[in-house]
């Protein structure tokens, strides 16, 4: 990410002690995102948040593909699987060869090793998350994982 980019976001970040809060922006605004890949150019729609927020053991971004895009390429990964969790919009994953169509509310993990590429076949934005995080590597989940404090809840007025 550029000086200029980090330096944008710094009005929309909040940190303290063990938090990160960052505002993206509406999602009508994730279109306007944009990022520069070595040897591809610069992406429109596409959101990195790592760096931003500090996430230590995962990746996730923020992406809207237009009416009629897709992916010009497929990838895999050496590591990491990831999860598509759809929010608007149509469009199909290719992953492996079998085709799979998505929408508002789809959710989609791919491990590492699958040969993916996605398209927008609607009218309408196709808005994603995307989250990426090593493979086989959660221990702990859910209420598993939490642990309920004694202390009680309350909210100034």
């Amino acid at each position: 990410m550029s000086d200029s980019t980090m330096h944008g976001n710094k009005s929309k970040i909040r940190t303290g002690t063990n938090f990160t809060a960052y505002k993206s922006g509406a999602r009508s605004e994730w279109p306007d995102h944009s990022l520069e890949i070595p040897g591809l150019g610069e992406i429109h729609g596409k959101h990195f948040l790592k760096d931003i927020v500090g996430f230590t053991g995962s990746e996730i971004s923020i992406n809207s593909l237009p009416p009629g895009a897709g992916m010009p390429f497929y990838h895999q990964h050496q590591e990491n699987e990831e999860i598509y969790i759809f929010i608007q919009g149509r469009g199909q994953m290719q992953i492996d060869g079998e085709i799979i169509d998505v929408q508002e509310g789809s959710v989609v993990r791919i491990a590492p090793n699958g040969l993916r590429t996605w398209r927008n076949n609607s009218h309408e934005p196709l808005l994603y998350i995307v989250a990426q995080m090593r493979a086989n590597s959660l221990r702990q989940y859910g209420f598993g994982d939490g642990v309920v404090s004694e202390k009680k809840v309350t909210w100034p007025n």
